[in-house]
């Protein structure tokens, strides 16, 4: 005697967007649609199918049959030469972020950050097929990173560098620290110093020798140092003469030791800074030593950003608009601008720091 035949369960064949549209009647474009295109449809409609395709257990086409068929992910790469932690911490790239987030959130993209662009101790990550475009942001890119995103032939934006055949966004920051540099020199600095942020990829923080080619070189602090150069050669000065001070980051951590051996070791009026974070860092070591500022220390910074504006003395600085930038850098990248290079306009803040018309600091 034969036992009872067993029980096969057969398995549900998933919900596809085919087998929603036969069940409403409809095409599968409209389906889709109401999933993609929404605007395509009228309010009733597309609720109609949403609400159909959820009794169904259908959830909408899958990121990876979209990229499959349309041969897009709807993500934008931004290579970071710095850590995460770093860049989301230091005012100028946050906002500059921030510019980004703004214009992909309202295009339907998707923000994948990278980091450590900058680093030569490894190769660049695989990226083949991951985003649509690229935003590279630092003065330091990896060549090897850059040479393989250039073989992938999906949209690049520089930002803050320039390359050869590719999009960029930047400000003219030689111009830009040549201003800033002949505003401080005209009152008559009589020991002016430079507080130098990462000249170089591998460079120390300290007292920091000039040299007639600098080897991994960020290229924002030598367009920098360029325009500071400048303007001390009109004010009469031997640069080479002049003190030059690296800080290896952007923060008070990194540039107090360096700015509180420069105020130890040079007797300076007017220190000019690569950063308002490293010109509030020196205000705020002259104030613990009892340098009044800017009775008998000048100080100017570069960027803008909002803290050193609104303490007291208020920072003399170069305002960039790093939100915009990255408004700017997104839209391209999206194909949303058109332009291939845009230069972006920066303007002089005439703070308390190192104010326009004061005397000479008192030594």
């Amino acid at each position: 005697m034969f036992g009872a035949k067993p029980h096969v369960s057969r398995r549900r064949r998933p919900t596809t967007l085919k087998s929603v549209a036969a069940y409403l009647g409809v095409s599968t474009a409209t389906v889709s649609n109401a999933f993609n295109r929404p605007d395509q449809l009228s309010p009733s409609r597309r609720e109609e199918i949403l609400a159909a395709a959820s009794a169904l257990g259908y959830d909408g086409p899958s990121n990876r049959g979209r990229t499959l068929r349309t041969g897009r992910t709807n993500i934008i790469g931004v290579m970071l030469s710095d850590g995460l932690g770093y860049s989301l911490d230091d005012s100028v790239a946050s906002r500059f972020l921030a510019g980004i987030a703004e214009v992909l959130d309202a295009s339907g993209h998707h923000l994948l950050l990278l980091t450590g662009a900058g680093r030569t101790d490894r190769q660049g990550p695989t990226l083949n097929g991951v985003a649509d475009g690229y935003l590279i942001y630092g003065s330091i890119p990896e060549e090897g990173t850059l040479a393989l995103l250039r073989h992938q032939h999906q949209p690049l934006v520089t930002v803050d560098i320039r390359l050869p055949g590719l999009s960029s966004v930047q400000i003219n920051h030689r111009a830009a620290a040549l201003t800033i540099a002949r505003h401080a020199l005209a009152g008559g600095a009589k020991r002016p110093a430079v507080v130098a942020l990462r000249m170089t990829l591998d460079a120390p923080g300290g007292r920091l020798a000039r040299q007639g080619h600098w080897s991994q070189p960020n290229a924002v602090a030598i367009e920098r140092l360029a325009g500071f150069d400048q303007a001390l050669f009109e004010a009469g000065f031997n640069t080479a003469d002049i003190p030059l001070y690296n800080v290896d980051g952007n923060t008070f951590e990194a540039a107090a030791p360096v700015i509180e051996t420069l105020l130890d070791e040079t007797s300076s009026d007017l220190l000019l800074c690569m950063s308002d974070r490293l010109a509030l860092t020196a205000l705020s070591l002259a104030e613990q030593r009892g340098i009044s500022v800017p009775d008998q220390l000048w100080l100017t910074g570069f960027d803008g950003i909002a803290e050193g504006q609104r303490r007291r003395p208020m920072l003399t600085t170069i305002h960039q608009d790093s939100h915009a930038k990255g408004v700017t850098a997104a839209r391209m990248v999206i194909g949303e601008c058109l332009e291939h290079d845009v230069e972006q306009p920066v303007w002089l803040i005439y703070g308390d720091t190192c104010p326009p018309g004061a005397d000479v600091p008192s030594s």
